[in-house]
């Protein structure tokens, strides 16, 4: 069977008018495309009707350079593109793509050799990584979104970065990193106006607060096992009632991450107790004589910030520093599930956190769970299993229980000593540095499964 991939050639506009294009005699064969005879090209919102020259030499399909620039594809760009190619006979459309958008925060035109700061490789990994599974890629952010949804500013790489107008997207994978932006009326406008008109499928499309995580999963007897005791923390009460049930507990910002903002509470001699506070350069400890001071110094901070109150859990650790897990689950070519990485994480001195930007270290699981305090009677080799387990559970359990659509996510998960795994939260922006699978190559797993399945999604 002729593979899905074409090579598409891109000529003078003088040696071939604009409607037309030419395409090898095998593809139209295979395609039954009809033989001198319009069809309607797509390649994301861009619809054009153009007559087809069949041509027994050409292994390929030729357009015109004229047709190239309305489609998108900026000057200088390669003169030989692979993309992938349907055609449906009942409708005519011959379909060019997948064109992938990726929505992220900000850009900087004054520094054009680092366009996106520090996320700028990881978009260099993209565009090598659709190069080559035949699929095309551009950058945009909020401010690049005009008023017609059909068109959209943007970045792609062709012998350095540049900016062009380009068709909006089949696909659009959502990295922006605040819920500010996201909720701007420009984009959820975007949102609205592409999936209407144009089709588009966004995945990743909204963060995830810890709470709406938590009452979701709930709901799901399979994961409940999985679930530290939680509860929005909205009075004395509450945390009178969880304190009294466990030995510490920790207080999460609702819209918190990277570690920022979370307390450990601990009861102490008597009646006092402790607040360790995480901060970027350790811990900083408080002590109150009484929950209820305690309490008293917090409710000024609920006025700005909703925190979640959860069960302490004692975690396994490596020289009494905290172990936790991350997993990268993604959705593959077929749509499903599958784990992409999983690591520990092992907290830094003086932090009772993992986050890599808090000094924390990465290690396999192996090496994590055989270092680390568990007790002597648990069997560690099915360690690994158990939580690339729960993580594919909780990710089909995200699905099921949240109406929103996840491509990826980000999975915190814990070992406590007696070996039962906990869920710590989802992240549905995971960071493309903590979640890097050690020893990676050029482009990582993480990266080409996100275009398998941007090409699920968009047919291709």
């Amino acid at each position: 069977m002729l593979r899905t991939k074409v090579a598409i050639g891109v000529i003078a506009a003088d040696q071939l008018p604009e409607d037309t294009i030419v395409i090898g005699e095998g593809y139209i064969k295979h395609w039954k495309i009809p033989r001198g005879q319009h069809v309607e090209l797509k390649f994301g919102a861009f619809r054009r009707h153009l007559k087809v020259i069949p041509s027994a030499k050409l292994d390929g399909m030729r357009i015109s350079q004229s047709l190239a620039a309305k489609m998108g594809w900026p000057a200088g760009s390669p003169s030989r593109l692979h993309l992938r190619m349907h055609y449906k006979t009942g409708t005519g459309l011959l379909s060019l793509g997948p064109l992938i958008g990726v929505l992220v925060s900000r850009d900087f035109p004054q520094t054009p050799d680092k366009p996106f700061g520090t996320i700028t490789m990881f978009c260099r990994e993209l565009v090598e990584a659709c190069k080559a599974q035949g699929a095309y890629v551009y950058f945009f952010t909020p401010s690049h979104i005009r008023k017609r949804p059909d068109i959209v500013e943007g970045w792609t790489y062709a012998d350095g970065w540049k900016q062009n107008l380009f068709p909006a997207p089949d696909i659009v994978n959502n990295r922006l990193t605040t819920r500010k932006l996201e909720n701007s009326a420009g984009v959820q406008h975007f949102m609205k106006e592409t999936k209407l008109y144009h089709s588009t499928v966004f995945f990743n499309e909204k963060f995830l607060d810890k709470t709406e995580v938590f009452e979701a999963l709930k709901k799901d007897e399979s994961l409940v096992r999985y679930l530290p005791e939680s509860h929005p923390l909205r009075s004395y009460t509450t945390m009178r009632s969880m304190c009294g049930k466990y030995s510490n507990v920790f207080l999460k910002p609702v819209r918190g991450s990277l570690g920022k903002g979370i307390i450990r509470v601990s009861h102490l001699e008597g009646e006092s107790y402790q607040a360790l506070h995480a901060t970027p350069a350790g811990s900083r400890r408080q002590v109150y004589p009484n929950l209820t001071k305690l309490y008293a110094s917090i409710s000024a901070k609920m006025k700005s910030v909703r925190y979640q109150i959860q069960q302490g859990l004692q975690l396994i650790e490596i020289q009494k520093r905290p172990v936790d897990f991350r997993a990268l689950v993604q959705k593959n070519a077929t749509g499903n599930w599958i784990i992409t990485s999983i690591v520990a994480r092992t907290a830094g001195n003086q932090h009772f956190v993992s986050n890599l930007a808090r000094g924390g270290t990465l290690s396999t699981v192996t090496a994590a769970v055989s270092k680390c305090n568990m007790s002597s009677n648990i069997n560690r080799l099915d360690a690994t299993g158990r939580l690339r387990n729960a993580a594919l559970q909780i990710a089909k359990g995200i699905d099921t229980h949240i109406p929103a659509h996840f491509g990826e996510l980000g999975i915190d998960l814990a070992l406590d000593t007696s070996g039962r795994v906990w869920l710590l939260e989802v992240n549905s922006k995971p960071s493309k540095n903590d979640n890097t699978p050690l020893n990676e190559g050029k482009i990582r797993p993480s990266v080409r499964m996100m275009i398998q399945y941007a090409r699920f999604l968009a047919g291709f």
